[in-house]
């Protein structure tokens, strides 16, 4: 059945059982490249051939034309855990200065509303495509983010530095969608038509610098590790048996390998489907997930205008080399470290070495 996500607000006993599918892919049907994904394609499979009485939501990655694309992570966790807020407060909805499709398609409510997420993309040079990475790199706040930024005025790192260190962090900081169940559906072409019979590329003139021996994967669904790890790491259990790897559109030019070309491939397409009726019986079984005590479902971001006056006061004054007192930025002005105190902060590092 369609999502509901009023089903959100009802007991787990009265709530029907929730899953949520996620097209990895980079493409889109509009503009470049002008062809949909394979991921998507097959996303629309699982929906159809999971039980129909399940809510099943899912999200096509790929960037509609025009739509905002998912913001990169700031890394706020290096400077202090608690700087890292539960959902992510670096971006917010329908933002006009950096729109985040995390945001605007309610990214963190819906994996936070799902028992258990299936996720499907291709493999990009060794790796999982920059939409997945980016989700996954902005996920970083389920893994122990802090709950409640009107403790550091929104995001006042001196403030989140304290706080990491005070009696109650650890209260605070919980895997905040522990227990539900991710399972990873990943898809290669090993080079397509574009290898030689040594399992070099066929157009590579330093032969020698390239050993085919010395690949980055014995398996190749190794490259969704990081990817895996960070889920089991954050208390998402990822079974072996659903971390899943198959081939298709090998030895093809890469035109003659799209959604039409991949469903007539009866061996990959009844991997896939093997693959979807195990991830089906796994979460059927193991049932419905409690959810966390702080909730990205039904999570409305605090007013922070004081907040944000007094964080661009700070800046201010940073960008004249006059950081706070006791704070790390203070500490790296003394030590002549990173040299970033500039009026315009809008410059790059080219332009401003060129003037």
């Amino acid at each position: 059945m369609k999502p509901n996500d009023d089903s959100g607000k009802l007991s787990i006993s009265e709530r029907p059982f929730r899953v949520l599918i996620i097209s990895g892919s980079d493409r889109r049907q509009y503009n470049c490249p002008g062809v949909d994904s394979k991921s998507r394609a097959l996303m629309l499979r699982m929906a159809e051939r999971l039980p129909q009485d399940w809510e099943i939501d899912y999200e096509d990655l790929g960037n509609v034309y025009g739509r905002a694309r998912i913001q990169s992570c700031n890394a706020c966790v290096s400077t202090s855990m608690a700087l890292c807020c539960w959902p992510c407060n670096c971006y917010e909805k329908d933002d006009k200065i950096e729109p985040d499709l995390m945001w605007d398609v309610d990214m963190y409510a819906r994996l936070d509303l799902a028992d258990a997420w299936a996720i499907i993309g291709p493999h990009n040079w060794y790796g999982a495509s920059s939409n997945l990475k980016l989700m996954f790199d902005r996920l970083v706040c389920m893994n122990g983010g802090n709950p409640k930024e009107e403790l550091i005025d929104h995001k006042n790192p001196e403030k989140a530095m304290a706080l990491e260190h005070a009696a109650d962090w650890e209260e605070l900081s919980v895997n905040h969608l522990e227990g539900r169940t991710a399972g990873f559906f990943c898809y290669g072409d090993e080079g397509a038509d574009e290898m030689d019979e040594t399992g070099r590329p066929k157009k590579l003139r330093h032969k020698a610098w390239f050993n085919p021996d010395e690949e980055p994967f014995e398996n190749a669904r190794d490259a969704y590790a990081p990817l895996v790890w960070q889920s089991r790491y954050s208390g998402i259990e990822v079974p072996d048996d659903l971390w899943t790897y198959c081939t298709t559109g090998k030895g093809r030019h890469y035109s003659d390998n799209q959604s039409e070309d991949m469903i007539a491939e009866a061996e990959f397409m009844r991997a896939f489907d093997t693959w979807t009726d195990r991830f089906a019986a796994f979460v059927g079984a193991k049932g419905k997930v409690e959810p966390g005590r702080w909730r990205a479902y039904g999570y409305e971001a605090p007013g922070h205008r004081w907040a944000d006056a007094k964080l661009a006061w700070r800046g201010l004054r940073m960008r004249v080399g006059h950081a706070p007192r006791g704070s790390s930025p203070r500490a790296q002005e003394e030590l002549g470290l990173n040299e970033d105190a500039v009026l315009n902060r809008h410059k790059s590092e080219g332009e401003r070495l060129r003037e």
